[in-house]
């Protein structure tokens, strides 16, 4: 039986199994608290950290990291590298996920897996550490690692419609900003396109065809709910967390063309319209 391990069983992963368990997957998730969460949707819970993770990568065929790195590298790494090593040959497939800040600033201009990381904000910095930590480990035992650096996620429960419906959006006016995004549902297939067909050592973006400036998502949000785009504010006035404020150092459109054609996939959501249509839609259905 195919058996995934998600470490960090959160809003990817947790997409990742909704296409997987209709398959006949086994899938053990970790968790640092609640497990009756994921027991409810079909997980197998472990919590971590704080029980080792030998005896499930001892017996699952697919594991998938999506564990942030911290200020002193990756905890999974630090926790788990010996076990993942000793697990290495039989692992038909290790992903690990990453994000398009490793590409740091372009000025709005494209990039590609082949472009050179220049990282400039502390967060894409480990980021790109954390990936030479994957692939320096999987140098040694011969693990089957994927790299999917993913674009801004977005999907259910992470729209802007509840902000704008509640007065607080606020479209920021950053000339020349672009920023690239994907559905999470378009993640998980990405994910499940690889693991059908693994490439060990392959790099994947993973974003969609339209890269475009946020206050452009805004605009188009408030008018699927029928309502006034919210009001403008210029970067330098607006009051931005220093999370959000980050985001905006940096500027660039990716490329996905390696996925449609090493993989063979096809977006759901190939633009934000399509994905933020289908996203209330469903909304408007519960």
């Amino acid at each position: 039986m195919k058996t995934l391990l998600t470490i960090g069983h959160g809003y990817t992963a947790a997409a990742l199994a909704r296409q997987l368990l209709p398959q006949g997957w086994r899938i053990i998730g970790t968790t640092r608290g609640r497990p009756e969460t994921l027991i409810f949707a079909g997980i197998e819970p472990v919590l971590w950290p704080g029980t080792s993770l030998a005896p499930a990568l001892a017996e699952v065929t697919h594991v998938l990291s999506s564990i942030a790195p911290g200020p002193e590298g990756d905890p999974v790494l630090a926790a788990e590298a010996e076990a993942l090593a000793a697990a290495g040959s039989h692992l038909e497939w290790v992903g690990y996920l990453s994000t398009t800040g490793v590409y740091g600033d372009h000025g709005g201009a494209w990039v590609d897996e082949t472009t050179p990381l220049t990282p400039g904000t502390a967060r894409g910095q480990a980021r790109a550490k954390a990936e030479a930590a994957w692939s320096a480990l999987a140098m040694n035992p011969g693990l089957a690692l994927h790299v999917f650096r993913l674009a801004g996620i977005y999907g259910p429960g992470r729209a802007p419609f509840d902000a704008i419906r509640n007065g607080s959006a606020r479209r920021i006016i950053k000339p020349g900003q672009m920023f690239s995004r994907v559905h999470v549902d378009d993640i998980a297939t990405v994910l499940a396109a690889s693991m059908a067909q693994p490439d060990p050592g392959a790099i994947y973006n993973v974003c969609d065809d339209l890269p475009s400036p946020p206050e452009d998502v805004i605009t188009f949000a408030a008018k699927l709910l029928g309502l006034p785009p919210p009001p403008s504010v210029p970067f330098a006035e607006a009051e931005l967390g220093p999370m959000t404020r980050s985001f905006y150092a940096e500027s660039k459109q990716v490329r996905n063309d390696w996925v449609k054609t090493a993989l063979g996939v096809q977006l759901a959501y190939p633009t934000y319209r399509e994905g933020l249509a289908a996203v209330l839609k469903a909304e408007s259905s519960r």
